[in-house]
């Protein structure tokens, strides 16, 4: 397998599994930062790589009325900021070819959403920045599919690349999380990453937006540990009930600890069988 290196953090191969985590938008410097500073205390307790996500724009919101972030300018600023406070790595969503060029000078990844993974410029000009790329495979994508974004970025000359499984469309409203395509991805030779929270999202599922059932992201987060990952993303809030975005899937602060330290002990024998 290719490892993917982000500043002094290897994802990859037999290396501890890495964890991606922020609040869903940036909500503000203040507890926006004050979310990552309780996520990398955590972390450093427990020896854990920490990469900061939080988006600058929400581009797919379910209504127009949504609050969607600060935008490009002010983001970009306000992740600059964190990434320096917090000394980490920084993730961020990219929706289009003009957002690449302004993104690559702050994001350490740059983020396709599922929405847009098959999105060929999109893919081929961040792809050529060289940074490192983290797909969302799309809800309606069968992971086998994913083969075919993977080869675009390859195109572009870029082999840092990173593949996520985020749910799959299991119905109307609802996503199921398939193990199955850890390993089918996996065989890709790239990293591979499980989205803990956005795989129990209801998406649309309170009409104007869209809800969850973050009681059930200990469980899968365990179960694609036990099956075989190398980096984890979940979207964590001091009080989701109080969250502009993706509130009722957002883990508590206050649950992350007492998780990672499962997650921990389960990578530790999984690592042995990589």
């Amino acid at each position: 397998m290719n490892t993917v290196n982000i500043g002094s953090i290897t994802v990859g191969a037999k290396n501890p599994i890495v964890l991606i985590a922020g609040p869903c938008v940036i909500e503000g410097v203040e507890r926006t930062l004050k979310i990552g500073k309780a996520i990398k205390e955590i972390t450093d307790r427990l020896g854990i790589p920490y990469i900061f996500k939080a988006s600058f724009d929400k581009a797919n919101r379910s209504s127009y009325s949504s609050f969607r972030g600060p935008g490009l300018t002010e983001g970009l600023a306000i992740l600059s900021h964190i990434k320096k406070e917090l000394g980490v790595p920084v993730v961020s969503d990219i929706h289009s070819s003009e957002q690449v060029g302004p993104a690559a000078e702050v994001l350490d990844i740059l983020q396709i959403p599922a929405f847009l993974c098959r999105q060929t410029d999109l893919l081929n000009d961040a792809a050529k920045t060289g940074k490192v790329i983290n797909v969302k495979k799309g809800q309606f994508l069968a992971p086998n599919d994913m083969k075919n974004v993977v080869a675009k970025i390859r195109e572009a000359g870029n082999e840092n690349i990173l593949l996520t499984e985020r749910g799959a469309s299991f119905g109307y409203n609802n996503l199921v999380a398939d193990m199955r395509s850890l390993p089918i991805m996996r065989s890709f030779g790239y990293p591979i990453v499980f989205d803990a929270t956005h795989s129990v999202q209801l998406p649309g599922g309170a009409g104007t937006t869209s809800s969850g059932q973050r009681e059930f992201v200990p469980y899968l987060t365990r179960a694609a540990v036990a099956v075989g990952v190398d980096a984890l993303f979940m979207e964590v809030h001091d009080n989701p009930a109080e969250a502009l975005s993706d509130g009722p899937n957002m883990l508590y602060i206050e649950q992350l600890e007492d998780l990672l330290k499962d997650v921990q002990a389960l990578d530790h024998v999984v690592r042995k069988h990589k």
